[in-house]
């Protein structure tokens, strides 16, 4: 296991390490999304390019389950590492990618190593740094997220405008290189010595399940609509396919997810609503950016700015976090996130139409402030309480919640969104309907501001409405997330029997 009493200044490099590390799978979806232009002119394949996004987060989240027990079996280093060396040849691939199907397999390769980063990094922070000091490091962990929703966008357009797309790949290679040296070098770990089988065909059954229920979620909505015999399908072989997993599992020597950690009180309401948080953030993710430049009719760049505003408090709060959870326990700490977060969101619907700028920044700023409150504590909450065998299981079910939040958030809010929208281009005034775009071009529409100003003001007033129909969702959202945290145990003591 690995030695919570190394030496500060080993501990000082860890943690610059777990940091690169860290910013490979942070940076990497921000500083793709910029150059996709540039992409899409070089390789074509414009229909394809939204699986760059899509299979990225599909098996980046199955996999965390996966490698979060694999860390137990065979230590974190090893795991980490073998996952470092994976996403770097994923992004030497990606840059010599020769048309966009080849780019979107490759893709796919970076996110098997993004699995074992994202399943490791938390845990290896946990076993190193004490309870008290844990809530600190997760705030520098999580500002590595604020400064790659900044950085990111930025050196991806210069990337892609002075030099090549393929270099936003490229960069990655010196970064992973230097984290794998100060990996190898400072983190000390004894190598577990109980030998423990590997329950493979439970980590094939959840990947196939997960696989597939997470691919439902991204496709609903587009591929099909939700109230369809397509939908119906999938929700009956979903859980069929989940029932044969949790047999699967029931029997397994070493399940891959044990019961417990389905079973417990304390961890089933860290896990439920870690899913409910995030969810919640995929609302101002999505839409956000394109309301306050197709509404209040700013920049591109402005509107990434107010996005990443939620970044700048979200590290502060989460480091602030652990003075509260030790004062107040980590469920008060969680709620006192999330009320926040339900004070943002009303906020947000309060706003008078068009709104403004610094409205905006403000309630991202609110958000931001909550979700470090929520983050933290339910991470280092559920964390503490296991021992170090247990640790990567329950860290790498966190992370999965989290990741299948927002998925399960994208395509919620996506339908949200649509529907209503659809509705009030059907509903417009008969005036206006030959005018008016599909719903699919509304964006670009409004963007050009070549319509007419009648035209243009009734689409801008459908999307005002649209996204408040959305942040209606988040509200429910925060909401049930509320409640299942008030029927989450107080107190996060250890678990004596598995």
């Amino acid at each position: 296991m690995t030695n919570e009493h190394q030496g500060q200044t080993s501990r000082g490099w860890i943690l610059a390490a777990l940091m690169l590390t860290m910013a490979l799978a942070a940076m990497d979806s921000t500083i793709v999304a910029t150059a996709i232009p540039q992409i899409v002119g070089d390789l074509g394949g414009f229909s394809l390019f939204s699986w760059l996004f899509s299979i990225y987060l599909l098996i980046q989240t199955i996999t965390i389950p996966i490698y979060g027990k694999l860390a137990d079996i065979y230590g974190r280093k090893p795991i980490l590492i073998y996952g470092v060396i994976v996403f770097l040849l994923g992004s030497a691939a990606c840059a010599g990618a020769w048309n966009m199907v080849s780019l979107i397999g490759f893709r796919g390769l970076q996110a098997v190593g993004a699995g074992a980063i994202m399943a490791t990094v938390n845990t290896i922070a946990a076993d190193i740094y004490t309870l008290e000091e844990r809530a600190k490091i997760q705030g520098w962990l999580s500002s590595v997220w604020g400064v790659s929703a900044i950085l990111g966008p930025t050196l991806g357009g210069a990337l892609a405008d002075y030099a090549s797309w393929r270099w936003i790949f490229l960069i990655n290679i010196p970064v992973g290189i230097g984290s794998i040296i100060m990996i190898s070098m400072f983190l000390k770990e004894n190598k577990p010595t109980k030998f423990i089988k590997i329950d493979w065909l439970g980590a094939l059954a959840l990947l196939i399940t997960g696989g597939f229920i997470m691919f439902g979620l991204m496709q609903g909505g587009q591929s099909w609509a939700w109230i369809s015999y397509e939908t119906l399908a999938f929700t009956g072989i979903a859980t069929l396919l989940v029932f044969i997993t949790m047999k699967i599992e029931s029997r397994a020597e070493s399940p891959i997810l044990p019961r417990w950690v389905w079973r417990k009180r304390v961890l089933v309401g860290a896990n439920l609503a870690t899913i409910g948080m995030g969810c919640l953030t995929m609302g101002p993710n999505m839409f956000l950016p394109v309301f306050a430049q197709s509404v209040i009719g700013v920049g591109a760049i402005t509107a990434g700015f107010i996005l990443a505003s939620m970044s700048i408090t979200w590290p502060i709060s989460s480091s602030f976090s652990g003075k509260l959870y030790l004062r107040i326990g980590f469920r008060n700490t969680a709620l006192c996130g999330i009320s926040l977060v339900i004070i943002a969101v009303s906020s947000f619907l309060l706003i008078p139409y068009p709104g403004s700028v610094w409205t905006l920044v403000a309630i991202q700023l609110l958000m931001g402030a909550g979700f470090g409150l929520i983050s933290t504590p339910l991470m280092v909450g559920v964390q503490s309480t296991v021992d170090w065998g247990q640790r990567g299981v329950v860290t790498g079910a966190s992370m999965f919640s989290r990741y299948f939040g927002q998925s399960l958030g994208a395509a919620l809010f996506a339908a949200v969104f649509n529907s209503v929208l659809l509705d009030k281009l059907t509903d417009a005034p008969a005036n206006l309907q030959s005018a008016l775009p599909k719903v699919n071009q509304v964006v670009e529409v409004l963007q050009s501001a070549k319509a007419d100003n009648s035209v243009q003001s009734y689409l801008q007033n459908a999307f005002f409405d649209s996204t408040h129909t959305v942040y209606i969702g988040l509200l429910t959202v925060g909401l049930l997330t509320l409640i299942v945290l008030l029927f989450t145990p107080k107190h996060f003591g250890k678990i004596d029997k598995f």
